[in-house]
């Protein structure tokens, strides 16, 4: 009997966990709900990639492969040059290596690459980890939308650069007077420095007269 006032406390205990609602995800039926910062897969916006090799060049795994080649654009306007510009052929990476650092990520220059959130990608055999830029590209459609800014924040680098007046408006003209319009600059004002009076020297002294 003395074992009896233990046991009905057990039997209150999971009584009252019994009528508690359940948190259990029931995966794969509904899908998570996770972070909008989720580092699920790495997806590829194709139209940004320039082939400047720095992602694959920064990754520490050397998981991404890369291949390229040189295409010829005919001159716009007449007695133009004809340029040159990469065009991506492969663009592949394999996920059986990646530590998913976000190094690629955070290098490429023009936003190529993008966290998404999608994790269900797991393959039977791990030589079929290595994913190419059609389903690379095929997961942009689950990146999440960037945050909004904030309305306290500093106006950003590249906007304020767009809305800098380009050189040489608002100089001064050849008459003397400023151009108008914004961003006009005033003549720079020329303080006239204070005349000091220089030490004149000390003429020398007479000699005495010879005595002879």
């Amino acid at each position: 009997m003395s074992g009896l006032p233990g046991i009905l406390k057990g039997l209150v205990t999971t009584a009252r966990t019994a009528l508690r609602p359940t948190h259990t995800a029931e995966y794969p039926d509904v899908a998570p709900d996770l972070p909008p910062r989720s580092r699920g897969v790495i997806a590829l916006l194709e139209e940004n990639c320039t082939s400047c090799m720095l992602c694959a060049r920064e990754c520490p795994d050397w998981c991404i492969y890369i291949d390229s080649h040189k295409e010829t654009i005919p001159a716009t306007t007449e007695g133009g040059r004809e340029r040159q510009r990469n065009v991506l052929d492969r663009f592949a990476i394999d996920f059986s290596l990646c530590m998913y650092c976000g190094i690629c990520i955070e290098v490429c220059p023009f936003d190529a690459l993008h966290w998404s959130p999608q994790f269900e990608y797991a393959e039977v055999d791990i030589l079929d980890m290595l994913h190419e830029k059609d389903r690379l590209g095929g997961w942009m459609a689950t990146v999440p939308p960037p945050p909004a800014l904030d309305e306290k924040s500093a106006e950003p680098a590249e906007i304020a650069a767009s809305n800098k007046p380009a050189r040489g408006t608002g100089l001064v003209g050849a008459g003397g007077a400023a151009t108008g319009g914004p961003g006009a600059r005033m003549p720079r004002t020329v303080r006239p420095r204070p005349a000091t009076a220089r030490p004149q020297p000390e003429s020398p002294e007479p000699e005495p007269p010879d005595a002879t």
